[in-house]
């Protein structure tokens, strides 16, 4: 299969999120079932069996001069090095409604029906802490990066694309919040900072050998990489992360992604320049991940690779939208969704 065209079957409506806004696709995808109604039945059925299993388990000094050679040696890098990514800070955000948050277009919204509260999909960001800094934000990003366009417009396309019932807001939690055991799939963001607290690494181990799926996205080099793996060790001493093959299902069970195609997602600045890969030491992407008890799949680790700006930033630019956003970065986010819920 060519490596620039997927089946048809991929086309997320033809048509970005700008072009496309307001109206519903006439020939929506119903990948995961052969009827929006049967479909639901046995997805909610999937959903209630995971809600009730999770709910079950219920200073170094420095001297002038080498500040000045160091103030001087980070200069060169970033002078060298440019960053197409956009800071924001999450000072102020409405969790409560992430849509008066957007930045990049307003994502369609829809109701669901009574009945379906709780039998829905929730898209649910993590709000971490790094180092000593508490919540605060590193400069060119942290655990709100892309928010709230990422998760809004994952969720719509999930929306759209499936029979899945979703949650049209989406949550930001803590791993301390007792709400997390009521949603079965979590999202981290740019752990190159990630630092857990000694009360989260219980926690997210039980939610995790209980049924819970953690996707990790966006984090580049091995600098980062080196404090990811220290972290997640944290939580499992006893496991190692490995390289999880492109025949394992989480790559074919909605849209089939073959071996040939490159699934390395860049932020949309870089990819505008001609750039991929984000750092010099990042220069083929990983996925890499962490089997629960019974051996299925609880971890997908996306390192070098930025799935997070393919889904939040689909309507700024066409060509970042046919390329990334429409071949790489909503298969790969439906398809860990589905398998989450499925496996």
């Amino acid at each position: 299969m060519s490596e620039n065209k997927l089946p048809s079957r991929v086309i997320l409506s033809g048509a970005p999120l700008r072009e496309a806004k307001g109206a519903e696709s006439k020939d929506p995808v119903l990948a995961l079932s052969g009827s929006r109604s049967g479909g639901r039945t046995v997805l909610h059925r999937i959903f209630r069996l995971r809600f009730a299993r999770l709910s079950a388990c219920a200073p170094l000094r420095m001297t002038r001069v080498w500040m000045l050679i160091f103030l001087a040696a980070a200069a060169l890098v970033c002078a060298q090095t440019p960053d197409f990514r956009r800071s924001r800070s999450s000072r102020g955000m409405d969790f409560s409604n992430p849509r008066g948050d957007q930045h990049s277009g307003d994502t369609p919204t829809w109701e669901n029906p009574p009945g379906f509260e709780k039998d829905v999909f929730t898209f649910v960001r993590i709000r971490y802490g790094s180092g000593g800094r508490g919540y605060g934000r590193r400069s060119g990003g942290g655990w709100a990066t892309d928010y709230p366009d990422a998760d809004l417009n994952l969720a719509w396309r999930l929306q759209q694309m499936t029979s899945m019932k979703v949650d049209p807001n989406g949550k930001v939690l803590e791993i301390t919040d007792p709400e997390l055991f009521r949603y079965p799939w979590i999202y981290i963001v740019e752990p190159g900072a990630l630092a857990f607290s000694d009360e989260e690494v219980p926690i997210l181990r039980r939610y995790l050998l209980n049924g819970g799926f953690l996707m990790v996205d966006d984090f580049w080099g091995e600098r980062e990489w080196d404090n990811f793996h220290d972290e997640i060790k944290r939580v499992f001493p006893d496991r190692d992360l490995f390289d999880i093959p492109r025949s394992h299902p989480v790559f074919h069970c909605v849209f089939p992604l073959p071996e040939d195609l490159n699934l390395q997602c860049p932020a949309i600045g870089y990819a505008m320049n001609g750039i991929t890969a984000e750092r010099p030491d990042a220069q083929e992407a990983h996925f890499r991940g962490i089997n629960d008890d019974k051996g299925r799949l609880c971890v997908i680790v996306c390192h070098n690779t930025d799935n997070g700006d393919g889904w939040e930033r689909e309507g700024e630019d066409h060509h970042y939208f046919k390329e990334f956003s429409e071949k790489k970065a909503y298969p790969l986010g439906i398809n860990i969704i589905f398998y989450a819920m499925t496996h």
